[in-house]
């Protein structure tokens, strides 16, 4: 059995490639990614022996049963794109200007596709169904997730996992947390009201620039200051706008960011003393402000016993010496909303490459993988959704 898979799996090994970069050079952005919806169903179709749905949206889910009952485990691909121009250079570099898989996320989509075309070669060998979840929008709130699952995709599943390509993880590499994985995701947005005013009179005016400089400067100790040093927690200010003209200190000014963390505690008090902090300042300055805090994602925290079943097969595959149990990180992930229905878990597949230079961050324009890591991800997808099925 184990030397079917082994040929099933070198099989499918430049397929999955070509798909990768034939999605690599056509990127659409969340919840317009129609064409590579369409190119999802018509390789499920060849495929063949696969139900296909449409639950939301642009997602697509395919169903591939054994061949007598058992338990449902579902894996889940996204397949969006991000508003990066890309300048990789690369042959297969995007040809939608403006859009980028800068992600991983057309890796992923090719792995799930290569997973399945092994799988249903092997749907004699095993029994229960494998759900196939390729979820649209997860790189733009609130994600394709919720709409999914409202859909009916996540009914009657025993399990869930997810692989993410990870550049600043060596090709080779894996990493698997058995309980925090990746945090909790928000977004803050602070509306400073001030008095605007002349610049040679600002004794006339209620300056909302540099109130609001107070405030960003504040919000660095509420991490520093008011939350335990052993939780681990982000409040970043990513963006302000105030002003058009020299001359003219303006009426308002905006600040927006982002915060992470994983206990749900610090993360009702970041919400409340954000506001808090923008509020006093404002106050004690002549100002009022408009603050909003949306919740975005929630953490993604795995399940012991799912992480445990992964991480042993992993270390069957790959070698224990490459199989890291490793800290948590603190990007956010919409994977989130499945681990909330059924057991999860989530597991980071070392894509980058310091001897090919293939270094650059996630949404970064020159963003790019190792291609050598989709076998990988193939792989372990293979054999941890077999051995799922077995223990239920």
């Amino acid at each position: 059995m184990n030397d079917h898979i082994e040929k099933l799996l070198d099989g499918v090994r430049e397929q999955v490639i070509a798909w990768r970069r034939h999605m690599h050079a056509h990127p659409e952005l969340s919840f317009e990614e129609h064409e590579t919806a369409a190119f999802i169903v018509a390789r499920l179709e060849e495929i063949g022996g696969i139900e296909i749905s449409r639950p939301s949206g642009t997602s697509v889910v395919g169903r591939l049963r054994g061949n007598r009952p058992g338990p449902t485990i579902a894996i889940r691909a996204d397949f969006d794109a991000l508003p990066i121009n890309e300048e990789t250079g690369a042959p297969y570099a995007s040809r939608n200007p403006g859009v980028m898989h800068a992600c991983g996320h057309d890796g992923h989509t090719a792995m799930l596709l290569g997973t399945a075309t092994v799988l249903a070669q092997l749907r004699d060998n095993f029994a229960g169904e494998i759900r196939l979840l390729f979820e649209n929008g997860e790189e733009t709130p609130p994600g394709g997730a919720k709409g999914m699952i409202e859909g009916g995709v996540m009914d009657g599943v025993d399990r869930v996992i997810g692989l993410h390509l990870w550049s600043p993880l060596e090709v080779g590499q894996l990493h698997i947390n058995p309980r925090r994985m990746m945090a909790a995701c928000d977004i803050f947005r602070i509306e400073v009201k001030g008095v605007g005013g002349h610049v040679g009179a600002p004794h006339r005016a209620v300056d909302p620039i540099a109130i609001g400089c107070q405030i960003v400067t504040n919000l660095q100790h509420l991490v520093a200051r008011e939350i335990d040093p052993v939780e681990a927690a982000v409040v970043g200010v990513t963006e302000f706008h105030a002003g058009q003209s020299v001359g003219v200190i303006p009426a308002t000014a905006v600040i927006g960011g982002g915060t992470n963390m994983f206990d749900p505690a610090v993360r009702d008090l970041i919400e409340r003393r954000i506001g808090e902090i923008a509020g006093g300042i404002c106050a004690a300055h002549g100002a009022t402000c408009d603050y909003s805090y949306t919740r975005v994602y929630d953490a993604v925290i795995n399940d012991p016993e799912t992480a445990a079943i992964l991480a042993r097969t992993a270390r069957d595959l790959f070698g224990a010496e490459r199989v890291e149990e490793r800290d948590p990180i603190m990007p956010g992930e919409d994977f989130s909303a499945f681990g909330q229905v059924a057991p999860s878990c989530f597991i980071l597949v070392g894509a980058g490459n310091r001897a090919k230079g293939i270094t650059a961050a996630h949404h970064d324009a020159r963003f790019d993988i190792d291609e050598d890591a989709l076998d990988n991800g193939v792989r372990l997808s293979v054999n941890a959704l077999l051995a799922l099925l077995k223990h239920g």
